[in-house]
């Protein structure tokens, strides 16, 4: 089970996101200053932390850099007004993982942290590549048939993916392999077979990694 901190010095906006959070199977703990933040990330391990980024005393930024020195592991979430959603901005520059502003949709709030932990998982099980370009290619399940494909097969030619795919159209398969290839999940050999780059082996076995995860 994933463990979120919350860290905000509005107590109803924590108490409601403990509620929420724990419903949506996530352990939840609270605190309501950056110092107390830093202090529980100190001693014990977070997967997330939504961190408010307007705090008085120590401002979300300052926690940030903190955070970053004694839980680089754990991956930040910053809660952000409209007004500055600028400095949230600078904020992912300087580490965070994303930020969200205020007031936000509940389902928006966990799809983001379902997606940073998935990133997060991928990151952990060797892919290195642009997290977000993998992401997308493979979030459509015509391109993950075609990378399981290639994996079992070691190597395919677009018409043996076509006939696979049960796809005439070899257009549109070839418009999915070549999002594939952009991003360095498959590389296209001088035979003209299709093959999995390095990257796109490790990529497997983390798709792998997050179905068991999913399924579990």
């Amino acid at each position: 089970m994933n463990k979120i901190l919350v860290v905000d010095d509005d107590r109803e906006l924590r108490s409601n996101l403990r509620e929420i959070l724990s419903g949506a199977g996530y352990r939840i703990d609270e605190a309501a200053s950056g110092r107390e933040a830093v202090d529980k990330a100190t001693a014990e391990d977070f997967d997330i932390i939504l961190l408010d980024l307007i705090m008085p005393k120590m401002s979300g930024a300052d926690v940030l850099m903190e955070l970053r020195k004694v839980a680089p592991r754990a991956r930040v979430i910053m809660i952000t007004a409209f007004a500055t959603i600028e400095n949230a901005v600078d904020a992912v520059k300087r580490g965070a993982s994303d930020y969200i502003s205020k007031p936000f949709k509940i389902d928006e709030l966990i799809t983001r942290i379902r997606r940073v932990l998935e990133e997060a998982r991928f990151e952990k099980c060797g892919a290195t590549g642009d997290l977000d370009c993998i992401l997308s290619s493979l979030s459509n399940p015509i391109r993950r048939k075609i990378v399981q494909l290639i994996s079992s097969r070691k190597h395919m030619r677009l018409m043996e993916l076509a006939r696979e795919l049960d796809i005439n159209d070899h257009t549109k398969v070839i418009f999915h392999l070549k999002i594939l290839r952009e991003s360095g999940i498959i590389a296209q050999e001088k035979d003209k077979s299709y093959s999995l780059t390095r990257e796109g082996e490790k990529t497997v076995g983390c798709l792998k990694t997050l179905e068991n995860c999913l399924s579990a």
